[in-house]
């Protein structure tokens, strides 16, 4: 699913001689548990709540279809195409908008260990993205968090960057957040827009979530539309919420409050132009290997 570099034409946005039109763009935020129905069913709700609100680009939070304790969303997981997937399609091309379905756990024929994968959908229910989360989140915190994700999930290996109605999408989930080279290809490769969906921690939230994500928009001038899980999905499993949409200049648009929660914000790519323009920082690199 990696896409070619751009070339300057009216169709490439901030990196051609034509710009964009503005879109809205909007981040969900839930609470999902190990009920996969319902998971989905809460989902489907608040991405009509978005397309209602005038986005055309929705993104759903990592592991929206099911989230507990490792061993509940191995049990979760589902094939590709599959029940849910096949779901996000139908979601999309019923609100004709561009759906990023966040993050669900995949189970590939052959695979011991399940995926944690980011599916993208276009307007005719097409799929147009595929994502494998590449850094895993092994951490342990005493007395705060411990979480070994590599012990039942597989990292990616591909960087994936997709063409679409709204945009050049580049993806990443949660823990990527914490890789900048990732961010840095994925705007190489083109990226408009990073979709950033998560299940970001309480307790690494607090003090990491939000200054990453405005670095990552920041040193790559692209916007960065970041939904977020927030509450208890099971004892000692705690998300930090604040689900965020960012610009270019690294200007918050928007903020979710605590709770289930739709955000939008306006993408100008007028604004990502002249900014690439008046600060050409990604043209100023330097090739220090």
């Amino acid at each position: 699913m990696s896409s070619p570099e751009p070339e300057a034409t009216e169709e490439t946005g901030a990196t051609g001689a034509g710009v964009r039109q503005p879109i809205v763009a909007a981040a969900v935020q839930m609470t999902s548990t190990d009920d996969v129905e319902e998971n989905l069913d809460i989902a489907h709700r608040l991405v009509r709540v978005a397309a209602s609100r005038g986005a055309s680009l929705i993104a759903l939070p990592e592991l929206f279809t099911v989230l507990g304790e490792p061993e509940v969303i191995a049990a979760g997981a589902q094939p590709v195409p599959g029940p849910a997937s096949r779901m996000l399609a139908g979601w999309a091309e019923e609100l004709n908008v561009t759906l990023v379905g966040g993050s669900l756990a995949e189970r590939r024929e052959g695979h011991r260990r399940i995926s944690n994968t980011s599916l993208v959908f276009g307007p005719r229910g097409d799929q147009l993205g595929c994502y494998r989360k590449m850094h895993l989140f092994d951490i342990d915190l005493p007395g705060r968090v411990s979480f070994c994700e590599s012990a039942f999930v597989e990292p990616g290996d591909e960087i994936v960057v997709c063409e679409t109605p709204a945009g050049r999408i580049g993806q990443a989930t949660c823990y990527d957040l914490r890789f900048p080279e990732l961010f840095r290809e994925l705007v190489d490769r083109g990226a408009e827009i990073i979709v950033v969906p998560s299940a970001f921690t309480q307790a690494t939230g607090r003090d990491h979530w939000e200054v990453l994500l405005r670095a990552r928009a920041i040193e790559n001038q692209v916007f960065v539309v970041a939904p977020n899980q927030f509450g208890q999905h099971a004892p000692g499993i705690t998300t930090y919420g604040r689900s965020v949409i960012i610009d270019p200049w690294g200007t918050v648009l928007a903020t979710a409050p605590d709770g289930e929660a739709v955000i939008t914000a306006e993408l100008d790519f007028q604004s990502q132009h002249d900014i690439r323009t008046s600060l050409p920082a990604l043209k100023h690199r330097r090739d220090l290997a």
